[in-house]
C-alpha cells in the first residue's frame, strides 16, 4: 500500500501568506479610514501643487512689474527662470506637507476622543498599537510619497509651460531640458523627502502623544513646554542649548544628508554628487531621533489604550 502524496505541497506557504495578509489588513483599512476622515492630507498639498504654475502664468501672461515684463519678453531670462521657479515648488510643497503633518498628528488622538468616537473605533478588533501606527504613518510615508508625485507633476507642468513659451518666442525648447537634471530629479527628491521623514519622527511624535494627552489646546501644549525651556534657561544660565537643539531638530538633517546646497537652501545641480546616505545614516542625531521617536509612539499608544471621551 503506497503512501499518498500530498496533491498541495505548497499549502502551508500559502496559508502564510494568506495570515500575513490577515494582520496587515486592520493597517491598510486604518490608513484608509484617516486619508477618509481628513481631507486635508491631500487637498492642502494640492492647493499648494496649483500655486506655481498660476504664478508663472499671471507673470507670463499679466506682468505688472518691470522685472516680469522683461521675463515675459526676454527668452534667455525666461529659460534661466526655471530651476528658481522648481525650486520655489519643492519648498512651498515640502513646507506644506510638514504643516499640514504637525496639524493633523496634533488632532489624529485628540479629535476621536473630543467627538467621542473613540468608543466606537475601540469597539472594532483593531490594536491600539495598529491605529497609532496608522496615524504615524500619515507625516511619516503618506504625505512624503503624495508630495513626491505633486513635486514631479508640477515640476513637469512648470517645463511644459516654459518650453511652449519658448517655441512662442522663437527658440527651440530643447534649451529648457538642459536647465533641469530630469535623470536625477527623482532620485535627489525621494532621497531628500525620505530624510526629511525620518529626521522630522521625533516631532510627529511629539505630537502624536500630547494629542492623546492633552484635554485641549494641543498645540498650545506642545509649543509652550520647549518654549518655557528655552525661556527659563536663557534668563538662568545664558546659553541656548535647548534652542539649538530645536532648530537642529527642523533643519540639521539636509547638512548631513548633502554634501552642499544652492544659495535657496534646497540641492539643485549636480545632484548625484551631492547625495551622502552614508554620512546621514551615520549622524547620531538621526538614530538617537528615532529612539524617541518610538517613545514617544509607545507612550501614545498606552494612552490610547487608557484613552476615555474627554
Amino acid at each position: 500500500m503506497s503512501t499518498p502524496t500530498n496533491p498541495m505541497p505548497d499549502a502551508p506557504l500559502d496559508d502564510r501568506i494568506t495570515a500575513a495578509g490577515t494582520a496587515t489588513r486592520p493597517f491598510y483599512w486604518s490608513v484608509r479610514r484617516e486619508l477618509w476622515e481628513n481631507r486635508s492630507i491631500y487637498i492642502a498639498p494640492l492647493i499648494a501643487a496649483t500655486l506655481v504654475p498660476l504664478g508663472l502664468l499671471i507673470s507670463r501672461f499679466c506682468p505688472v512689474t518691470p522685472g516680469s515684463t522683461a521675463l515675459a519678453a526676454d527668452p534667455a531670462m525666461l529659460t534661466a527662470a526655471l530651476p528658481a521657479a522648481s525650486s520655489f515648488a519643492v519648498g512651498v510643497l515640502v513646507l506644506t506637507a510638514f504643516i499640514v503633518g504637525v496639524f493633523y498628528c496634533l488632532d489624529a488622538l485628540h479629535g476621536e476622543r473630543s467627538d467621542r468616537s473613540i468608543l466606537f473605533w475601540k469597539s472594532l478588533p483593531v490594536s491600539d498599537l495598529t491605529t497609532v501606527l496608522s496615524k504615524a504613518s500619515i507625516p511619516l510615508a503618506v504625505l512624503p510619497a503624495l508630495t513626491f508625485v505633486l513635486i514631479l507633476a508640477t515640476q513637469l507642468l512648470v517645463m511644459l509651460m516654459r518650453s511652449i513659451a519658448l517655441l512662442a518666442d522663437g527658440p527651440s525648447a530643447a534649451t529648457v531640458s538642459t536647465q533641469l537634471p530630469l535623470l536625477h530629479m527623482p532620485l535627489a527628491l525621494l532621497y531628500g523627502l525620505t530624510v526629511m521623514a525620518l529626521w522630522h519622527a521625533p516631532i510627529y511624535g511629539w505630537l502624536l502623544l500630547v494629542s492623546g494627552w492633552a484635554r485641549r489646546a494641543t498645540f498650545l501644549w506642545a509649543v509652550l513646554p520647549p518654549v518655557a525651556i528655552i525661556v527659563v534657561e536663557r534668563i538662568a544660565f545664558n546659553t541656548s542649548y535647548v534652542g539649538s537643539l530645536l532648530h537642529y531638530r527642523l533643519s540639521g538633517g539636509v547638512a548631513r544628508a548633502f554634501a552642499a546646497t544652492s544659495s535657496g537652501g534646497a540641492p539643485l545641480d549636480p545632484l548625484t554628487t551631492q547625495l551622502t546616505p552614508g554620512r546621514f545614516l551615520a549622524t547620531l542625531g538621526l538614530w538617537l531621533g528615532l529612539g524617541c521617536a518610538a517613545l514617544f509612539l509607545f507612550a501614545a499608544v498606552r494612552l490610547r489604550r487608557e484613552g476615555r471621551p474627554i
